[in-house]
């Protein structure tokens, strides 16, 4: 018999109104048997039908929605939501690179592709979506024909849901590297070996909006693969990408040269330490950019992740020439705009600059959040002006 699961009284608003996460410890009761990462029918404490997802009693998320009505799970409902979702980013003019499914925003829980040209690079980041592996696989070479398919479930999420790291190759063949063509840019991207699926999509827009803001001397830290800096160097005379990895800059160099630039600079080292060095010799930057990985990966951790943030934008605003700027950002859910905001305001008091913001932004629209799931907003980005 499938799983019925009830809900306490009072923990189906979150629900019917459209998020589609039910935590453990918000049901009462339980009744039927099947296996688990099978389909579970969700229910408020009184019987009304909320919808259907899979469970998974080893993780703190029971069930994760994504059936709300009488639809049938299946390789044709997922061939359709796919064609969903990847129809929206082509109206968007997306091209042939971007995020092709988010997941729980497009009715599709934890299931991430990425179109980068000829190839898609997919995480399965649940035991339902991650049994379902082989079905959901011939779902998108049916959708988009493509050369290859590489697998990169190296997500440490994975292991909240009991299952191991995995990555290969699922269809086709898959070369180490593709290049993808952004913001008029060639860029790239290790599949294999780069960060979460190869290359961070939804900063496409925003590594566009720094162009305007670049000139002079431009600081670009925790770079990663270069795409701020390639994007800033296309109209400064100077731009300086700083990074922990030296296999980053590898691709920072790569990225450069094939885009025929030479005013890109790389530095290898910690960034709180460069950039107080920096300080120490009294140089100066006329765009400096951070974009560091999450500080945090839970809520208990935001306190100490803001104090982090407040460290590393202290020393940036420190570091911009007076009508100069800062871009900064957060990827981490669990710091707000609203926290991360009054974070930037609290060291700009501290850094004695008074700061004008001149833009917020989050992610790009091929990562739409849901209204309902503050989950799915993740990323800030502010350009602020120090005067």
């Amino acid at each position: 018999m499938p799983y019925e699961i009830y809900l306490k009284k009072g923990e189906q608003r979150r629900i019917a109104a459209g998020h589609p996460w039910v935590y453990a410890n918000e049901v009462s009761r339980i009744e039927g048997k099947d296996k688990n990462g099978s389909l579970a029918t969700v229910r408020s404490f009184d019987g009304q039908y909320l919808g259907r997802g899979y469970i998974n009693h080893a993780s703190k998320i029971l069930v994760r929605i994504f059936l709300r009505g009488s639809e049938e799970d299946g390789k044709e409902l997922y061939h359709a939501r796919i064609h969903a979702a990847n129809s929206f980013r082509q109206s968007l003019g997306c091209g042939n690179c971007y995020r092709a499914v988010f997941a729980e925003a497009d009715d599709l829980p934890a299931l991430i592709v990425d179109r980068y040209g000829d190839y898609l690079c997919v995480q399965f980041l649940s035991l339902g979506v991650h049994l379902r592996k082989k079905m959901i696989t011939q779902a998108l070479v049916e959708e988009f024909a493509p050369k290859g398919i590489f697998e990169r479930s190296d997500a440490a999420v994975r292991k909240k849901e009991g299952l191991p790291e995995e990555t290969g190759v699922l269809y086709g063949e898959v070369p180490d590297r593709v290049e993808i063509e952004e913001n008029g840019l060639i860029m790239s991207v290790d599949l294999r070996r780069g960060q979460k699926t190869g290359y961070f999509l939804d900063q496409r827009e925003n590594r566009l909006a720094v162009r305007r803001y670049a000139c002079g001397d431009v600081l670009d830290c925790f770079c990663n693969s270069g795409g701020f800096s390639m994007n800033a160097a296309a109209r400064a005379d100077h731009v300086t990408a700083l990074d922990a990895s030296e296999f980053a800059l590898e691709n920072v160099r790569l990225n450069a040269a094939r885009n025929g630039f030479s005013n890109v600079e790389t530095v290898c080292g910690d960034a709180f330490e460069l950039l107080r060095a920096y300080r120490a010799q009294g140089k100066r930057f006329d765009l400096v950019i951070l974009d560091p990985p999450a500080f945090c990966k839970s809520a208990a951790e935001a306190p100490d992740a803001l104090k982090g943030y407040a460290d590393i934008n202290l020393l940036g605003l420190k570091l911009v020439k007076p009508g100069g700027f800062l871009v900064t950002c957060s990827c981490s859910h669990f710091v707000t705009f609203q926290m991360f905001r009054k974070m930037l305001t609290e060291a700009a008091e501290r850094a004695g600059r008074r700061v004008q913001c001149v833009e917020m932004r989050s992610q790009g629209p091929d990562h739409p959040a849901l209204l309902s799931a503050d989950e799915t907003l993740y990323l800030k980005f502010f350009v602020l002006r120090v005067l």
